[in-house]
């Protein structure tokens, strides 16, 4: 049996995100959806990513990809978990990528071409929690974004320099972008092992 399907998982807002690819056929093959699952993952997960990779496929996977977050506590963990035990089942690699990274890209694009040539905050305001942010820097010659500091509660110490850009979700687009950065990865055969794949829980979930 050829392993060559790429599966992504991106759940770290109210909607959860799908996306696979048949790296035998990758221009034809790629397929996506994204599911209004409001607080309902926990019931509906498994569901939605038969809609488009039946559980009888699952064999043919070859690696996986997942949004670690931040995002809800229970959407998170359900999906990273599931990417887990499948890369640690078909004993494939896993890659774990913040949602802030994946919408990095996107978002740069209303920055000059003067601001692209620094370094770049993404920030969300939580109500009741703070500021959250993340600092990105556009590689012009990769072409890629690199994640300069992962998304973390602000404090005085963080020197928040403009260029400030407000975290806004697609999960449409950033699922695509997150299937992009998992195909880049397998024609690299870079290694992605499963257990350093973790949530990435900015604020307790017991915290007051």
């Amino acid at each position: 049996m050829t392993r060559s399907l790429l599966l992504v998982l991106h759940s770290s807002s109210q909607s959860l995100g799908v996306a696979t690819l048949d790296l035998c056929k990758p221009l034809t093959s790629q397929c996506s959806e994204v599911f209004p699952v409001g607080r309902n993952l926990t019931n509906v997960l498994f569901n939605c990513v038969q809609e488009l990779l039946p559980a009888s496929r699952w064999p043919e996977i070859c690696r996986l990809a997942v949004a670690i977050g931040p995002g809800g506590f229970t959407g998170t963990r359900l999906t990273v978990t599931m990417a887990r035990i499948l890369a640690q089942q078909l004993d494939c690699p896993l890659d774990g990528i913040s949602s802030f990274a994946l919408m990095a890209p996107r978002l740069s694009e209303s920055l000059s071409e003067e601001q692209r040539q620094c370094p770049f905050w993404l920030v969300r305001h939580l109500p009741r929690r703070g500021m959250l942010g993340g600092r990105y820097w556009l590689n012009g010659r990769a072409g890629q974004i690199v994640e300069l500091d992962l998304p973390h509660l602000l404090n005085e110490a963080d020197e928040v320099i403009p260029p400030i850009l407000k975290a806004v979700d697609d999960v449409a687009r950033d699922t695509l972008t997150l299937l992009d950065c998992c195909a880049l990865a397998a024609r690299k055969n870079t290694p992605g092992p499963w257990h350093s794949v973790l949530p990435l829980y900015v604020t307790s979930p017991v915290s007051s």
